[in-house]
């Protein structure tokens, strides 16, 4: 019966990869070239950080209230399949904008679907495996990012060999991301009874260390803007039909980094203690920014965006497994979905300071990064003392 339950565990961790995997290749079908997108359909470097920033904050401020909605009603799987249906929808709306404003308003919108899913979908995994969750997170993790991958190499070949243009290949993802929905349907979630909590007792009980390490988290988040700055610094650098082929198989590089990075990490934490790997990403973080700034040339590119992705395998997977071990079975959505809000709503003001910087120098987003990355790293140090794990 062990052996059992175990494997009913795994199947769980397996099945959520899954879907991550074929959503995954369906939005970095998109991702890639949304800042192209956004670009040709008129919009400048502050509304691509503008329409950044609402992607990730919008999300975010669903996801505080998803955590705790499945805290109280003791549910997880409808708010998973509920989050991965919407955003199909809007991607299936963003295929048919014809200008910037459409996107701003479906691309920000379909962010709705990662709010409700994140924090919940995070507490199956953290359930599934609880003696192990940096591997858990690290495989689901790793499955996400392989379909990446495979939907970044998918894009470069639709647009590079057949010359699909970018709403069509928009229209292709939208249909990958229904597909997504069926391995969901296998998922087994665990029992769990009603709680009578509000939200505002919930965060209040939250321990110290975790509020702690969310406030250091978040002051990360400021350094870590739209990942779309660094597809453009690699865009500004390459000419002609290049300039949007290179910068898709440098983000193929990225994904490949952050996969096969990912799990190995994942096991580290759970060996050396996740502060001391979330601390090293950090400055690993600091010196990648640095390098974009300095560096142009597709030697240096293909460095920093190997690198870019290593940062991404150690920092996301371990960050939610850190909140994971600091909060308690009870709350353990709730502080999944405030650790998500809080670093998702900062993602707003930095992402679009970032684009404001970048109207006077593409140099000047990345040397803030770097600062800013660095001290969030010096205080995940000084105040160990402060932090389990």
């Amino acid at each position: 019966m062990k052996n059992k339950y175990l494997k009913g565990i795994n199947a769980n961790i397996f099945l959520l990869g899954i879907v991550s995997f074929l959503n995954d290749i369906s939005s970095e079908m998109i991702i890639p070239i949304l800042p192209m997108f956004i670009t040709a359909l008129g919009g400048n470097g502050l509304i691509v950080g503008l329409i950044g920033g609402l992607r990730d904050s919008i999300s975010s401020i669903l996801k505080v209230f998803a955590g705790y909605w499945s805290d109280k009603s003791g549910k997880r799987k409808v708010f998973v399949f509920s989050g991965y249906l919407i955003s199909a929808l809007f991607k299936l709306l963003l295929a048919f904008s014809k200008i910037w404003h459409h996107v701003l308003v479906f691309a920000s919108l379909e962010r709705i679907g990662k709010g409700l899913r994140t924090a919940p979908r995070d507490a199956i995994i953290a359930e599934s495996l609880p003696k192990e969750r940096g591997k858990g997170f690290g495989i689901h993790r790793a499955m996400d990012t392989l379909g990446a991958i495979i939907g970044s190499i998918t894009v470069f070949l639709l647009f590079w060999f057949f010359g699909f243009n970018f709403k069509s290949i928009i229209l292709i993802a939208s249909i990958l991301a229904f597909l997504s929905l069926i391995p969901l349907h296998f998922v087994k979630e665990k029992k769990r009874k009603q709680q009578e909590i509000n939200l505002k007792i919930g965060l209040k009980t939250l321990p110290k260390s975790l509020k702690l390490f969310i406030l250091i988290s978040g002051i990360f988040a400021m350094a870590n803007f739209s990942y779309m700055f660094f597809i453009l610094k690699a865009q500004e650098f390459f000419p002609g039909k290049l300039s949007i082929g290179m910068p898709i198989l440098l983000y193929v590089l990225f994904n490949i980094f952050y996969a096969g990075f990912a799990i190995p990490f994942g096991k580290l934490s759970d060996k050396m203690g996740r502060r001391k790997v979330i601390a090293f990403g950090y400055l690993l973080f600091s010196l990648t920014c640095l390098g974009f700034a300095f560096f142009n040339s597709l030697t240096a590119f293909i460095i920093l965006f190997a690198l870019y992705g290593i940062v991404y395998a150690i920092v996301d997977g371990n960050q939610r497994a850190y909140v994971s071990d600091l909060s308690s079975e009870e709350l353990r959505a709730t502080a999944l979905g405030t650790f998500h809000t809080v670093t998702g709503l900062i993602a707003l003001p930095a992402s679009t300071m970032a684009g404001f910087l970048w109207q006077i120098s593409s140099r000047i987003p990345f040397l803030c990064g770097a600062i800013i990355s660095l001290i969030s790293a010096v205080l995940l140090v000084f105040f160990g003392d402060c932090l389990k794990g």
